[in-house]
């Protein structure tokens, strides 16, 4: 499939800017980014056949400087947050920005989507790899890491993402993508009305600064539990924080792909189904967007209007040794993977 390439704009140290598009056989388009390695787009059709994005983004690069709410980004070089800006690894401690004071989140000031990638087309795979290589020191982290994802997608609709990352110097790295999903297209300014399954038993507590308490705890009997599908809406407006904020723990093989959740839209029909080889999701319903943003088709991005799922390891999980690890060292190569399904469902 042939690749699409457009000039996007200049980027604020004044790098020329692309925006790529790919394209799959049954009209299925998505639209990423150099900068941030964002996917700015991604159309699919309704139960209808009438094609609509189904992900919060802007017409124009402007609206992603600075990616404050970090819309379809890849977060890193460690996603969500550090406790207290801070973590100790082979007996040094490392100070970070404390960028949603006191504790570190996304990366810092300049995480990884606010950043020129490198951009190389692979249309034999209908493909773009994107790499970045973060210098020693770069928001406090230690070591030159260089980081590559590739986004693919499929004939059967799937937005595959391919993470990879070297180091030369012990460091913790967690990447995600950010995008957030309203399966109306914009027809709705709610998420509520979304159906959700979650396939976890445990998630892990947080402090009222959203830091893990250490413990695995289970959902059951908890407003967190998503076992089975149930509207967002159902316990969202009882939620602490205003909403989901949540990591799941996820009971699979990290070595392969396995369902961590899924949502339907009834309205449209469509259905959003993520499968990973992390051993966490975030699931995180917009609670700080607040109407001051105004996207794509005039939409306003307010509380509630969008949900995202970030494949992720645990939130803090450099302070917190009882964690799968997130700390990558030389000679290794850091590989994980995420797909995000769409399809429709008769009504």
């Amino acid at each position: 499939m042939e690749i699409k390439k457009d000039i996007f704009g200049t980027a604020p140290d004044g790098q020329q800017v692309y925006l790529y598009t790919l394209s799959n056989r049954h009209g299925v388009t998505v639209t990423i980014t150099n900068y941030g390695a964002i996917v700015t787009s991604f159309i699919t059709p309704d139960r209808h056949g009438e094609m609509g994005h189904v992900v919060a983004g802007f017409d124009k690069l402007e609206g992603y400087i600075p990616n404050n709410p970090h819309f379809g980004g890849i977060v890193g070089r460690f996603a969500n947050r550090i406790a207290q800006g801070k973590f100790t690894l082979d007996g040094q401690e490392y100070t970070l920005a404390a960028n949603d004071a006191p504790h570190h989140l996304h990366g810092g000031n300049t995480g990884f989507d606010r950043v020129v990638w490198q951009a190389e087309e692979l249309p034999e795979h209908n493909a773009l790899q994107l790499s970045y290589l973060s210098p020693d020191g770069e928001e406090g982290y230690p070591g030159n890491l260089t980081a590559t994802v590739v986004y693919t997608l499929t004939d059967a609709d799937e937005l595959r993402i391919d993470y990879s990352a070297t180091t030369d110097k012990a460091t913790p790295v967690n990447l995600t993508n950010h995008s957030y999903f309203n399966l109306s297209a914009g027809k709705s300014d709610s998420i509520e009305g979304h159906i959700i399954q979650i396939n976890a038993s445990k998630y892990t507590p947080v402090d009222e600064t959203f830091i893990p308490t250490c413990e695995l705890a289970e959902v059951a009997g908890t407003m967190l539990d998503l076992r089975e599908p149930q509207p967002i809406g159902k316990h969202l407006h009882k939620m602490t924080g205003g909403g989901y904020d949540n990591n799941y723990v996820l009971h699979h093989n990290t070595e392969r792909l396995t369902k961590a959740a899924e949502v339907y839209e009834p309205v449209s029909g469509r259905v959003l189904e993520v499968y990973t080889t992390q051993p966490g999701i975030q699931f995180y319903t917009g609670n700080f967007l607040d109407g001051s943003l105004t996207g794509r088709n005039g939409n306003r991005y307010v509380k509630h209007y969008a949900f995202c799922l970030e494949t992720q390891h645990f939130p803090d999980s450099p302070n917190q040794p009882q964690f799968p690890s997130a700390i990558l060292r030389p000679g290794e190569t850091y590989r994980e993977s995420t797909i995000y399904k769409l399809s429709v469902k008769e009504a």
